[in-house]
């Protein structure tokens, strides 16, 4: 390799590790002169490189974006994280995105040193995703709205309802998130003049438009949609309080289980959501911690039937 390619590797791998580099810091790191670095720079804009100049205080030199992607250069660390990255991104449950996942991989493979691929390999065969069967997300969905969101424009959506019901819904949206392997939406819906939380695997197609919309001051998001997913789409809502420390219940109660709030420093309030009060009943049995039923009443009498059922078991023979 000539010293002018490797000058033009070593440019091209500072570039993309830093946003701005002045032209002394470059000459200083490449061991060359500003006129060198100024010759190089022209030839990466040659081989197709968008490498932007500014001037004034706190201008240089910054890699732009292109239309088409440049090679990235990795370290050997770097390449083995975005190789598992990959894999992960490949056993993620999204419809579309692990073909494309799988795709870059193999464009991966086929460059790595045998030393880096050997390392993928056993961190690979060391991980695993155990994905359970159900609606998937397609991912332009997942791209288009997480590109709403960035953007800050109306979305107009196809959206089914758990009742198979299917009608238009114009929304702002704020976050997309994934909880326990299923992602979700949390959007101002502009007809009902509130917030909603839309499941999009249940979306048959998303449409951004250009119309920006001015940021509303949001509640706690990652709360809110706990609260809508774990409470507001059951029949009852139940309310308890567990005679425990936070820290010892929180682990006991999955992000689709219920919210759980701290009650002072020895108890903490469980809110979630069910059509058979009889299976918060059994959740709260199987935690084996005191709980004072708030709210339903019914609730408690679910648990006292639990309990004489329990009274009654006897061992066989």
């Amino acid at each position: 390799m000539s010293d002018v390619t490797s000058r033009a590797l070593r440019l091209l791998a500072l570039l993309q590790a830093r946003t701005v580099w002045t032209g002394p810091e470059l000459a200083h790191e490449m061991g060359v002169t500003t006129r060198t670095v100024r010759r190089d720079v022209d030839r990466l804009r040659q081989m197709g490189y968008p490498v932007l100049t500014s001037a004034g205080h706190g201008g240089g030199y910054q890699l732009g974006a292109g239309r088409a992607l440049p090679p990235l250069l990795l370290s050997s660390t770097e390449a083995a994280a975005v190789a598992v990255g990959l894999r992960l991104a490949a056993a993620s449950g999204l419809e579309g995105l692990d073909e494309e996942a799988l795709r870059a991989l193999a464009a991966l493979d086929r460059i790595l040193p045998a030393s880096v691929r050997a390392e993928v390999g056993a961190v690979s065969a060391a991980m695993g995703v155990i994905s359970r069967d159900g609606p998937g997300t397609r991912s332009e969905v997942l791209m288009a709205l997480a590109t709403a969101v960035r953007d800050g424009v109306r979305v107009r959506l196809d959206y089914e309802r758990a009742d198979g019901e299917r009608f238009e819904r114009r929304i702002e949206p704020y976050r997309v998130l994934s909880v326990e392997g299923r992602w979700y939406l949390f959007a101002w819906d502009l007809d009902r003049e509130d917030w909603r939380t839309f499941r999009l695997d249940r979306m048959h197609a998303v449409h951004p438009s250009t119309f920006t919309f001015a940021a509303r001051e949001t509640p706690d998001i990652e709360h809110a949609v706990r609260e809508s997913i774990t409470v507001a789409g059951y029949r009852a809502a139940c309310t308890v309080r567990i005679l425990a420390p936070y820290a010892q219940v929180a682990p006991m109660i999955s992000a689709r289980t219920g919210t759980l709030e701290a009650d002072g420093e020895e108890a903490c309030v469980l809110r979630a959501g069910a059509d058979q009060l009889r299976w918060v009943a059994v959740h709260l049995a199987g935690m084996g911690l005191p709980v004072e039923v708030i709210d339903p009443p019914e609730l408690l009498e679910e648990i006292e039937a639990l309990g004489r059922w329990a009274a009654g078991v006897r061992r066989a023979g």
